[in-house]
C-alpha cells in the first residue's frame, strides 16, 4: 500500500497538526513497515501562487498556443492528481489559519481540481484522515462559534466532491501555553490533546487496514 501525506503548517518544527499526523502515520506504518509514504509539504514548500490561474486558462487555450507557464502549470496539476489518486490511503494535516483554510492547501486543492474532470470523485473508496487543529475554541456556545471556515470547506471537498471515506481528527486550544490570555484553559487543553492523540492512533490503525479487509 501507498500512503500519501500532505502537511500544511508554516511552522513544522512545532506544528500541532504534524504531531497528530505523526501519530496517524505511526499506526499506519506499524501495519505497513515496508510500504511507501509519499509526502508533500505545501507549508514549507508552497505551490506557485500563479499556477492555478495558468492551469485553468490553459484549458481554454489550444495546446500549441499555450504559454510556457501554462504548460508548467498543467504538468504540475497532472502530477498532483496522480500523486493523490495513486495512493491507497491519504493523510492530510491542515491547521486553521485566520479562521479559514490555509492558502497553501487551497492552492493544492484548486490545482488538483484544475487537473481533473469537473466534479470527478477522485477519492471514491479511499480512506482519508484529516488532522486539523485550531489555536482557540470554536465549539458550540463559545464566543468564536461559527468562525471556523476551514473544516466545513475541507469536508465538502473531500467527502462530497472527491467522495473520500473520511475520518476527522480535531484538536482545539493549541495556543494554550503560547498565548498567556489562554492560561486558564490549561487543563481543558491538555484533555483535548489527550483525546485528539487517542483519536489519531485509532484513525491510523483503521487507515492501515488493507482494502480487502475493509470491504469484508
Amino acid at each position: 500500500m501507498t500512503l500519501f501525506r500532505l502537511d500544511a503548517s508554516i511552522l513544522p518544527a512545532t506544528s500541532s497538526s504534524r504531531e497528530i499526523a505523526d501519530l496517524v502515520e505511526q499506526e499506519w506504518a506499524a501495519q505497513h513497515p515496508h510500504d511507501e509514504v509519499v509526502r508533500r509539504h505545501v507549508g514549507s514548500q508552497p505551490l506557485p501562487a500563479e499556477a492555478w490561474a495558468d492551469a485553468v486558462t490553459a484549458g481554454f487555450t489550444p495546446e500549441d498556443e499555450r504559454t510556457e507557464a501554462q504548460r508548467r502549470a498543467t504538468a504540475l496539476a497532472a502530477e498532483l492528481v496522480e500523486e493523490l489518486t495513486s495512493a491507497d490511503a491519504v493523510l492530510l494535516a491542515v491547521p486553521l489559519y485566520n479562521f479559514g483554510v490555509s492558502q497553501h492547501v487551497k492552492a493544492w486543492i484548486d490545482l488538483v481540481i484544475a487537473g481533473s474532470e469537473p466534479g470527478a470523485p477522485l477519492l471514491r473508496g479511499t480512506p482519508v484522515v484529516l488532522a486539523t487543529v485550531r489555536g482557540g475554541a470554536y465549539g458550540a456556545g463559545t464566543p468564536r462559534e461559527g468562525w471556523d471556515h476551514s473544516t466545513a470547506y475541507l469536508r465538502r471537498i473531500l467527502e462530497d466532491v472527491w467522495q473520500a471515506d473520511l475520518t476527522l481528527v480535531e484538536r482545539e486550544f493549541t495556543l494554550v501555553g503560547v498565548n498567556p490570555a489562554l492560561e486558564e484553559f490549561t487543563d481543558l487543553a491538555a484533555e483535548m490533546q489527550r483525546k485528539a492523540h487517542s483519536a489519531a492512533r485509532e484513525a491510523g490503525a483503521a487507515l492501515g487496514v488493507p482494502p480487502e479487509r475493509r470491504a469484508s
